[in-house]
């Protein structure tokens, strides 16, 4: 029954996930398992509202995937557990402590949250990207430590919210975030970039905004005591000599630390990181206090920061 109903569902080349049984499948990881390997058409997996706790791993034959949520505030993938936990059983131990891996290229998110809620004590996933020309859009990345890891590839974030506090957003992946909130939780580090010297960009902030919540996260189960309070973020800093990150026409608000930028404790990461603004506003805009081994672009060469340019790569991807 099972092999019949699954191939049924990879030639409609549409599943739909409800946890109440009123779709096709109940959960995510079954919507994945359905999906044709390898497959040139696309397949749509409509997800309906509910929390769908577990981890999830799309593998690298499941290519071509959109997962459709109907609102990010209501259709909600989660799981609980940081790197430095027990894993549940079932866990993939080779992604431990993430919510969703994405191994396979061209996978699309649209209105859904992916979260960690683990807490500040850990590493802790809410999305992992190891494949090419991902898109994400109008959705929620939620968590403290390493909320988004983009591993490899080009990916397209749009309209979509992500919140940390330690290096949040990382990895060797070139990323463009267009129009996306950006919120650090008690100071940290926004980006922790790990670009190969090779690749021209890593990450590329365009049109978004830098908010911020000084809060500390507190451990629910009254173990672990809080951290204090620590209301200023770096933009950055280098997890590879070579992280390169740029912010364009970005509002920063005034969390973000006056010096912009941190070296991880290594000087000889000043020679090699490559960080750029151009036309950063608000309270944390300061180029005249930035470090010195960062950038202020001209107007030329930030004209040059075109979602074309920065992901179009050899086969002219257009994300959108």
């Amino acid at each position: 029954m099972l092999c019949a109903a699954t191939g049924a569902l990879a030639r409609d080349r549409t599943i739909v996930v409800a946890p109440d049984g009123s779709g096709d499948v109940r959960t995510v990881q079954e919507a994945f398992a359905a999906v044709p390997d390898n497959s040139p058409e696309r397949t749509v997996i409509l997800v309906k509202p509910g929390v769908y706790d577990g981890q999830k791993i799309l593998h690298k034959e499941k290519k071509n995937v959109t997962l459709q949520g109907e609102a990010a505030a209501t259709t909600i993938l989660t799981w609980h557990a940081n790197t430095n936990e027990e894993q549940p059983p079932g866990t993939d131990l080779r992604h431990k402590g993430t919510a969703l891996v994405v191994l396979a290229d061209d996978f699309r998110a649209d209105r859904l949250t992916f979260r960690n809620t683990s807490g500040d004590h850990g590493q802790a996933l809410a999305l992992r990207i190891d494949g090419d020309r991902a898109v994400v859009t109008n959705s929620r990345l939620l968590g403290w430590q390493d909320t988004v890891m983009l591993n490899n590839g080009r990916h397209y974030f749009r309209d979509t919210y992500i919140e940390g506090r330690v290096d949040f957003i990382y990895g060797s992946a070139t990323a463009v975030f267009d129009r996306c909130e950006i919120k650090s939780k008690n100071g940290g580090y926004v980006t922790a970039a790990s670009t190969p010297a090779e690749r021209k960009h890593g990450f590329v902030f365009i049109d978004s905004t830098l908010t911020s919540d000084p809060a500390p996260w507190v451990d629910p189960a009254g173990k672990i005591d809080a951290k204090a309070p620590t209301p200023l973020a770096f933009l950055g800093r280098p997890w590879r000599p070579h992280g390169a990150v740029a912010f364009i026409n970005t509002t920063m608000g005034a969390h973000i630390r006056p010096k912009g930028w941190h070296n991880w404790g290594k000087p000889d990461n000043e020679r090699t990181a490559r960080y750029v603004e151009y036309n950063s506003r608000g309270e944390g805009a300061d180029p005249g206090k930035r470090v010195a081994w960062s950038r202020q672009l001209s107007e030329a060469e930030a004209r040059q920061y075109t979602v074309a340019n920065i992901l179009g790569g050899s086969d002219g991807w257009r994300p959108l």
